[in-house]
């Protein structure tokens, strides 16, 4: 009897050392792949394969990554509810912070390229071109959850609290969305199929809040998973 407790326990133990590494493997791939965007892009610079407009061509590709990054993130949650695959919660919070990192590098090809780190006529230009405005708003509603997307910033604030605030990325999804659409002059094929994968991600979470008979709502239906740059 006492053997085949120790081997019971032995394989337990087995299987969530293999799930343990399994995950940094996955996480270790994820990151790896993540940055395959930046890498090919340095690379085109590089070699002078950007067209006739380097400066154009950064900013669309950094704007562009974090759109992708963003709906990838808030895709995690209606994903997992609808899969039961609760392992994909695992890899949401590194993908948010992809999405604040390619963020930060578009905002900085503003600062460095267009401005050259002439801070005090940003101001202006942000008035004279509005989507510069819209497009700095949602990169620093993302800069809150950057900062408290650690378990010591979800213990400080508390989980509704927490949870509260890490709802600025719907807020800061929809200005991404809006400040490409108000770039692009003639073609907004991508910026409305961006604003469509939003529309749906955005209308899974109102269905799932508001269609549960017992009115519960979809932080208990899916196991009180965060929408954004969270925890693991």
């Amino acid at each position: 009897m006492s053997n085949d407790i120790w081997k019971i326990g032995f394989a337990q133990t087995e299987r969530r050392t293999f799930t343990m590494k399994d995950t940094r493997f996955s996480k270790s791939l994820l990151f790896i792949n993540a940055l395959v965007p930046l890498s090919l892009m340095l690379w085109d610079v590089y070699h002078k394969r950007v067209g006739a407009n380097p400066l154009e061509f950064v900013t669309r590709t950094t704007g562009m990554l974090t759109l992708v990054f963003l709906m990838l993130t808030l895709a995690v949650t209606p994903v997992r509810a609808i899969t039961r695959l609760n392992w994909l919660t695992k890899f949401r919070r590194m993908l948010g912070l992809f999405a604040f990192f390619y963020g930060f590098l578009h905002l900085m090809t503003y600062i460095w390229f267009d401005r050259f780190f002439n801070i005090k006529s940003v101001p202006r230009d942000v008035v004279s071109r509005p989507f510069i405005a819209i497009g700095m708003l949602a990169f620093f509603l993302m800069v809150p959850l950057a900062i408290t997307s650690t378990n010591k910033m979800v213990k400080r604030l508390g989980g509704k609290r927490w949870s509260m605030l890490h709802k600025l990325i719907y807020v800061a999804g929809i200005a991404g969305v809006l400040h490409f659409w108000m770039l692009v002059k003639s073609d907004i094929r991508l910026p409305v199929t961006f604003g469509f994968v939003l529309a749906l991600l955005l209308a899974f979470r109102v269905l799932a809040k508001y269609s549960r008979p017992d009115g519960t709502n979809s932080s208990n239906m899916t196991n009180r998973t965060y929408p954004t740059l969270p925890i693991d």
